[in-house]
């Protein structure tokens, strides 16, 4: 990508944070908190689950249809079975896009092929469900590109830091992550206890998942610790479509 289009997608994106597209006021009966993969590499399953299974978690998996089966710069990603794993776990199989790359650098015609290209990859593994929740790959999102998704999906996240209370844009969830490159467990103890207090949203995320992540990922403990911190604070934990029903009061 070249500098001047990296630069358009920063300052979209930073444009697109000031106005919410689709806003919601979350009906702050309880607090919720849920677990989001991003991408997802194949460890992301392999060694995430059975760490969510310990604590009885079902947590939202964005997948990005074209990594399928793949490697990439070392990264091994899912493959079919993972997928029918997941989805007999009762875990939330989300969109990431098939082509994962940052909407505002796509056409309007070509971000909905692109949703659609991956809607049709994942149906089989979906059991009848429509795909109701979606993350912006990179968290690059623009006013136009928030718009477009809106219309396909009943909620869309983000990567800005913060938890989801009060008035929030369901357009651009914000996010907690739990990635090595962010790991600060101080801030998350906080972000829990805010939740708590203001009867919020809580969505953490990562990526992979092993003894040795990448700086995108966690470790296996680092995933157990913040389940655990849930688990003490009494915090339902639920997949993104479960959440959101329960957020707004439905």
């Amino acid at each position: 990508m070249s500098l001047a289009n990296h630069l358009k997608i920063k300052a979209t994106s930073w444009i697109a944070r000031q106005w919410k597209t689709q806003p919601a006021r979350l009906a702050g009966h309880r607090p919720v908190a849920s677990i989001t993969f991003d991408d997802f590499p194949k460890n992301a399953w392999v060694q995430g689950g059975p760490v969510l299974a310990r604590h009885g978690v079902r947590a939202t998996y964005y997948t990005a249809g074209g990594f399928c089966g793949r490697t990439e710069d070392g990264t091994v990603f899912y493959d079919e079975g993972d997928l029918q794993a997941l989805a007999a776990a009762g875990h939330e199989i989300a969109c990431h896009g098939f082509a994962h790359q940052p909407t505002p650098s796509l056409r309007t015609l070509d971000l909905e092929a692109d949703a659609e290209r991956n809607l049709e990859f994942l149906k089989p593994f979906l059991k009848g469900d429509p795909l109701v929740s979606y993350a912006y790959p990179y968290g690059k999102a623009s006013l136009r590109t928030k718009k477009v998704m809106a219309r396909r999906f009943a909620s869309l996240r983000g990567v800005h830091p913060g938890l989801n209370a009060g008035r929030v844009d369901l357009a651009q969830l914000n996010a907690v992550s739990l990635e090595v490159r962010c790991w600060d467990q101080d801030a998350i103890e906080a972000a829990i206890a805010r939740v708590r207090h203001e009867n919020g949203w809580l969505v953490f995320y990562t990526h992979d998942v092993s003894e040795t992540p990448s700086e995108y990922g966690s470790t296996p403990a680092m995933l157990d610790w913040a389940l655990s911190r849930l688990a003490a604070a009494r915090m339902d934990v639920l997949p993104v479509r479960e959440a959101l029903p329960v957020v707004l009061g439905a």
